[in-house]
């Protein structure tokens, strides 16, 4: 406990740190990339190019590849950054720009942090980069006993947090979407695989996505990470980690590692930026929340809120909205828009996490509640299962697929299948609240019917659960039940799939508690 108390004494007030604040490259059409797009970018006037990235292992080697084509600078911006296998190769890979000359900033946040992230703190010994933390604890252990201790006497402060997800390449080319840092969100792990989405972008919709992140890294609430340590990274502590990096490199090279020989192949990035795989151009809406959300939120500043971009969006749905969404606590706003929808007869069609999905137990007891009531509305439910029965649409192999552990964290929404939304935002109220997010809306059918048709292939039997009411015969209450496929054959099921006893448990008791305005 005093540990704690002391730890808290030393974080720096974020109105007494001194820091140089620094700003996106200032002229893109000088750097290789802004070149190669630039004649693309003048014969679609007003227009960005994208490209979604579904496959996870794709997402993980544009990361790579892009970081590797950087001449002057690079802007990381995540909530996670994990220090497992994936995460120590881009660590590395940001390490080998740094040395070439590239300008590098990291901007984490500090709210999910385990032990080893903390690796990428140690890069800030190199001249060339620059580390800083967003809102972060004053204890930097991993004891969840002190760090929850913590959260228990900050927990306004504590509970905010950046939940962005940006890459930028030379301000001239970016990468946005929900996938983290780390092996679960590039569909690597067996133990654990999270289907996302990024989307690729060029032309002027990038000098826009290195304003938000010049915004978030020059704000109060992002502290130097040196700042935050005893003791300063030497230089010494910086070869050790280089080589460190390579030794683990060397290993994954030697484990003859897909993910890891496909580094080099320059697929799929350099086959983007040769022309050989297609962008689209469009017309496209960059939608986030300031820094300072809460104070906005609560009408004290003036700024940006990204969910009111959303509903609007929504709301000009005339026949049909898709969304996929690995959190679904919808406030009263939320389930406002769905019955007027409704009333207008508009389809829609919902993707969430199953309870044998979901990583997060809280979040899980928090849906629950709205399950019969958006049914009853005429909504359309669907559950993703952990066990898929078929890879297409996964963003993964059949290979990994057949270990049962696969989940939602993809945010994406279509409107009509003539436009989209792809970020970081959840439809739930911590999104709404109490996370800083971030997201495109792109004017593009074409983009809009890819995103559709992965939907439809995730929704079929054999990979999701159809939730329908099961009526009271007595009278009293209705149930839900669970139709799925399984071997080929149609499966009811009148009680909540789970992977144990336990698990089901424990949601039911999580969903006693009044927490909906915190998930």
């Amino acid at each position: 406990m005093s540990a704690i108390f002391c730890s808290c004494a030393t974080l720096p007030s974020y109105s007494e740190i001194s820091k140089k604040r620094s700003y996106a490259l200032p002229h893109p059409e000088q750097t290789r990339l802004g070149q190669r797009f630039e004649l693309a970018e003048r014969n679609h006037p007003g227009e960005s190019g994208f490209r979604l990235i579904q496959a996870g292992a794709d997402g993980f080697l544009m990361r790579m590849q892009m970081i590797a084509a950087a001449e002057h600078s690079l802007d990381l911006q995540y909530f996670i950054f994990h220090g497992d296998k994936t995460g120590k190769l881009l660590t590395e890979a940001v390490l080998k720009a740094a040395d070439r000359g590239v300008r590098v900033r990291v901007l984490v946040d500090d709210g999910e942090t385990e032990p080893g992230d903390e690796q990428i703190a140690a890069l800030s010994a190199h001249p060339a980069i620059e580390i800083r933390i967003f809102n972060p604890f004053a204890y930097r252990g991993h004891f969840k006993l002190f760090k929850s201790m913590e959260f228990l006497f900050n927990a306004t402060r504590l509970d905010y947090r950046m939940h962005n997800k940006l890459l930028v390449v030379d301000n001239a080319i970016a990468l946005v979407g929900g996938r983290n840092i780390g092996d679960q969100y590039f569909q690597i792990d067996p133990e654990s695989q999270f289907a996302d989405d990024d989307v690729f972008a060029a032309g002027a919709i990038v000098q826009k996505l290195s304003a938000t992140f010049d915004e978030f890294w020059n704000c109060d609430l992002s502290i130097p990470a040196e700042l935050l340590s005893y003791e300063l990274p030497t230089v010494s502590e910086l070869n050790q980690q280089r080589q460190l990096l390579n030794e683990e490199h060397l290993e994954l090279k030697a484990e003859g590692l897909a993910f890891v020989k496909r580094v080099t192949s320059g697929k799929p990035f350099q086959d983007i930026v040769e022309g050989r795989l297609p962008i689209v151009w469009a017309q496209a809406q960059l939608i986030y929340d300031s820094p300072d959300k809460k104070q906005v939120d609560n009408g004290i500043l003036s700024g940006r809120l990204i969910h009111p971009a959303i509903m609007n969006a929504a709301r000009t749905v005339q026949s049909e909205l898709l969304m996929v969404t690995p959190y679904l606590i919808p406030d009263e706003e939320g389930i406002q828009l769905f019955k007027n929808l409704r009333t207008h007869h508009a389809k829609i069609l919902i993707l969430t996490n199953s309870l044998q999905s979901a990583d997060m137990s809280v979040a899980q007891s928090g849906y629950m509640h709205y399950r019969i009531p958006l049914l009853e509305d005429g909504v359309q439910l669907y559950e993703i299962r952990s066990q898929l029965g078929n890879s297409k649409g996964s963003g993964q192999s059949p290979s990994l697929s057949k270990f049962g552990h696969y989940g939602l964290h993809a945010k994406l929404y279509v409107f009509d299948r003539k436009r989209l939304f792809i970020g970081s935002m959840n439809f739930d109220q911590r999104s709404k609240h109490l996370n800083t997010e971030i997201g495109l809306i792109i004017d593009s059918p074409t983009l809009a019917q890819q995103v559709a048709e992965r939907f439809q292939s995730m929704v079929q039997p054999a990979n999701a659960y159809r939730l329908a009411i099961q009526p009271n015969p007595e009278g009293g209450e209705p149930s839900l039940v669970w139709h799925t496929q399984e071997k080929g054959k149609a499966i009811v099921y009148d009680t909540e799939p789970a992977r144990s006893d336990w698990q089901s448990l424990k949601v039911n008791v999580l969903s006693l508690l009044p927490v909906d305005d915190e998930l």
